[in-house]
């Protein structure tokens, strides 16, 4: 008995190094195109994982057909008038962060880290109220009026007697500078 428990641990053994030597020795075979052997054509003799020049030219003409027919294709540009697609409209989303997305260190204890609030930032068509530091829809003033950006109210333009002029951020007459 004990005799042939040595023989299947040998036999496991040489088993191990074979499987070793497949997948991780042996060199892979290459797989070559074209012939290396300049007499594999004149002889006709083409040895495996080769291809002979009769069957490289072949493949030559075959690429070449499919290339001529991908030439030969046209796209119908009538879609580009018509209603449907000029109909169509640009419906991206912006996405706008909230600026509470994590730990300025997230490896740091927990506790340590230094809080800073940010102001939010808004779109074009909205304004920062400072005093509740949240963004507000823009007021749309008319034309004698104009945009008190602090308060986001409009305010009636006011008035000036010459010499004075207007200034638009304060909204108050002013002596012009004199050179």
């Amino acid at each position: 008995m004990p005799k042939i428990k040595n023989i299947l641990i040998f036999i496991a053994i040489a088993a191990v190094f074979v499987l070793i030597y497949i997948y991780f020795i042996k060199p892979k075979p290459q797989d070559t195109l074209i012939s290396s052997n300049p007499n594999a054509s004149a002889t006709g003799a083409s040895s495996a994982g080769t291809i002979t020049s009769e069957e490289n030219s072949k493949i030559a003409q075959d690429f070449l057909s499919l290339l001529l027919n991908v030439k030969k294709i046209r796209l119908n540009d009538a879609i580009f008038v018509d209603s449907a697609f000029t109909s169509l409209h640009d419906s991206s989303i912006t996405l706008v962060q909230d600026g509470n997305e994590g730990r300025i260190n997230p490896f740091a204890p927990i506790g340590s880290d230094a809080v800073t609030i940010l102001p939010p930032t808004c779109t074009a068509l909205q304004v920062l109220n400072t005093i509740t530091n949240t963004c507000v829809t823009r007021a749309i003033c008319t034309s004698s009026q104009f945009l008190n950006t602090t308060t986001n109210t409009c305010v009636a333009r006011q008035t000036c007697t010459l010499p004075q002029v207007l200034n638009p951020s304060t909204n108050t007459c002013v002596n012009p500078p004199s050179n």
